[in-house]
């Protein structure tokens, strides 16, 4: 039987009220989703464990009576034709298991972005807090283990968490550990930027952004820079105070300060220098050339527009011995025509449904405004690098679209009680 909880005013706010599950099963579900998030950082094998338990998360889902929400089913039908033409272009490579194993995990990715949004739509503080604790946490393990392994703090970690001299934590690519550990990083530096500073605050970004810095992805670093710049401009223009504003940018400058301090610290050890000046170079080896990523980029946009059906899971690599690194680039190649134009029309429509909503006064509007600016960041990424089957990316993906309905439901839950621009935020 379902109850109706309402929640103390938040900040000004009108009080928040959500239908929720029975409170025993809501609470088994907000169990859930911590152990599924905790998970999220083991990534070097497949399946991966946070893939198992995202099917218990599932099934948990169903007992306790998670909805659709109407206003998910575009990010639903956009995910259903990409995913479509991924179908399609197997027949360019037919018979061939690894080119099948991709295309199920790009279908149970985009089923984790709809079930993602589901459960935000609803009891939308709670299961967000949940989320956001078990990710903090775990992205703050595996960045000390990145560190660890880093620095040979034990026997056998160089060769566990940080092989090749770059810092990866229990991932396969420090190109991909390093993304991982981005929203974490904002969402805290958001709550030090507005609200309050802890130590324990302060200690997280120090290891997660030393972790991102002995990762050596150059990818990684430039969109931690541009979803910061985001994150603080979105904080800046939604604040309600003067001196609120005047904070942010106080902190802003002193955090940037504090960071700087920090790589200078790290860049005093010479192993930590050396790298960090070989991989700051603009360009690097495998960038230019004939097998270089920008010749596979130009020969890749020759390819779809020779093969408008794609050419299939790892079609272009095995002919070119290489991926194009580029996203958009994957997103024709893989899934057709089809596909390609429905993946930017997918994140175009998430960062308009995300603007649409970030400036509304919700008790979840942090969360939206850390959610957007890392989604902005691995947007821009996805330029250098394939994201296609990032698992945060598409956790990004359902934050912003459960916590658009979500919005949407709470303006229309208080239409009476809120302001004329309020309003306004909806209509445009």
């Amino acid at each position: 039987m379902n109850t109706a909880v309402t929640s103390a005013p938040q900040f000004g706010r009108p009080p928040v009220s959500t239908v929720i599950a029975a409170p025993f099963r809501e609470r088994l579900l907000l169990v859930v989703i911590y152990i599924a998030v905790l998970a999220s950082s083991i990534a070097f094998v497949e399946p991966s464990p946070h893939d198992v338990l995202m099917g218990v998360l599932a099934a948990t889902c169903v007992v306790v009576g998670v909805r659709f929400d109407r206003r998910i089913v575009v990010l639903f039908l956009l995910l259903l034709i990409w995913n479509g033409g991924g179908l399609l272009s197997l027949m360019n490579v037919p018979g061939q298991e690894k080119t099948i194993q991709y295309t199920a995990t790009s279908i149970y990715l985009s089923l984790a972005a709809i079930l993602w949004a589901c459960i935000f739509a609803e009891n939308t503080m709670a299961r967000l807090s949940a989320m956001r604790s078990a990710y903090i946490l775990t992205a703050f393990l595996i960045a000390i283990a990145g560190i660890c392994g880093y620095l040979s703090a034990f026997p056998g970690a160089h060769q566990l968490f940080a092989p090749d001299d770059r810092a990866l934590g229990a991932f396969k690519d420090p190109n991909v550990y390093g993304p991982f550990l981005i929203w974490p990083a904002l969402v805290v530096l958001e709550r030090m930027l507005v609200r309050r500073i802890t130590f324990i605050d302060i200690a997280i970004v120090g290891v997660l952004a030393a972790a991102l810095l002995l990762a050596f992805s150059r990818g990684a670093w430039f969109h931690f820079a541009l979803s910061c710049l985001v994150m603080i401009a979105l904080a800046f223009l939604t604040a309600r105070r003067t001196s609120t504003r005047l904070r942010i940018l106080v902190i802003s400058a002193l955090t940037v300060l504090a960071l700087v301090a920090l790589i200078a610290i790290l860049l005093s050890i010479p192993v930590i220098y050396e790298m960090f000046r070989e991989r700051a170079h603009l360009l690097q080896s495998y960038d230019v050339g004939q097998g270089g990523r920008f010749r596979l980029q130009e020969l890749a946009l020759a390819a779809l527009l020779k093969y408008p059906n794609g050419m299939g899971p790892f079609g272009f690599a095995s002919t070119h011995a290489n991926q194009q690194h580029n996203v958009y680039l994957q997103a024709f190649l893989v899934y057709g025509w089809i596909g390609g134009v429905t993946y930017i029309l997918m994140l175009l429509t998430t960062l308009w449904v995300a603007l649409r909503s970030v400036f509304v006064a919700t008790p979840w509007q942090p969360y939206l405004i850390t959610a957007l600016a890392a989604f902005t960041g691995e947007v821009a990424e996805g330029f250098i690098i394939d994201s296609d089957h990032w698992r945060h990316f598409f956790l990004l993906l359902g934050i912003i679209w459960g916590l658009w309905a979500a919005t949407f439901k709470y303006l229309r839950a208080y239409r009476p009680i809120r302001p004329a621009a309020w309003d306004a935020a909806v209509a445009h």
